[in-house]
């Protein structure tokens, strides 16, 4: 299992439990790189050397977050409809939303935001690029 190292991250351990899974769907979409970065204590997941989405915790509030790179109709939906899908947490507030992992957004719906954000940061690659990450 795929996990979230906490000597390195502010996590509560419950948290860290609680949400292993995404951390696990996060890299098992293709061709992803898991990074931390120190500066922001919190785990970035690159792929083509793009971010799409990083999980760390809010500085100002101490809540767990995941903020990952949306279609902005897509991300609108999703804010419209659930209170702890804002927009993206240091990040530019059009494509990138964030969501607060303290709270009951359905898995289904973080699920497809993870799969969406990487669909759409494969699809802002070359077509050479995309045939290399998905072994074509």
């Amino acid at each position: 299992m795929a996990s979230i190292e906490n000597s390195v991250t502010p996590w509560p351990e419950e948290t860290m439990k609680k949400y292993g899974w995404l951390d696990e769907l996060l890299q098992i979409q293709t061709a992803t790189v898991k990074e931390f970065q120190p500066a922001w204590q919190a785990y970035k997941y690159l792929l083509g050397g793009k971010m799409y989405a990083f999980i760390g915790i809010n500085d100002q509030n101490g809540r767990p977050f995941i903020t990952m790179k949306l279609e902005p109709m897509y991300s609108d939906m999703l804010r419209n409809q659930y209170v702890n899908i804002v927009p993206g947490y240091y990040m530019n507030k059009v494509h990138w939303s964030t969501v607060y992992l303290d709270c009951d957004i359905p898995l289904e719906v973080l699920a497809d935001m993870v799969r969406a954000s990487h669909k759409l940061v494969l699809s802002t690659l070359s077509k050479k690029a995309q045939r290399n990450l998905l072994g074509e």
